[in-house]
């Protein structure tokens, strides 16, 4: 059964950094591309970054670009997103995405970052 865990969220004062982890099980990790996508209350989820197979081909959202990076670790299974300069507006749940043979429809329960002085 396809798992995605998603933790690292919490509370950090605008400036702040925090690291998410996304830890993948039940298929076939390294053959699929991961993404990190947001929901703030009140609004849509939206895409944030995406990384391929092999992590050499990145996608970040303009919002987040130059502040965020995202990688992986193929050998533990887990997808990362480094956050950096962290503003108010970063404030929302943070969710795993999994594209797993095409199929896109695979999500982790989200970790909750809030940024706030």
């Amino acid at each position: 059964q396809v798992q995605l865990v998603e933790s690292g969220g919490g509370l950090v004062q605008p400036g702040g950094s925090l690291r998410l982890s996304c830890a993948a099980s039940g298929f076939a990790f390294s053959s699929s591309g991961m993404s990190w996508y947001r929901q703030a209350p009140g609004k849509e989820r939206e895409l944030v970054a995406v990384i391929n197979t092999f992590g050499h081909s990145t996608y970040y959202a303009d919002s987040v670009k130059g502040r965020f990076t995202i990688s992986r670790d193929n050998a533990k299974n887990t997808m990362y997103l480094q956050m950096n300069s962290l503003k108010p507006e970063d404030t929302a749940v943070y969710y795993c995405n999994a594209d797993i043979r095409g199929r896109l429809g695979y999500w982790g329960q989200g970790t909750q970052v809030t940024v706030s002085s």
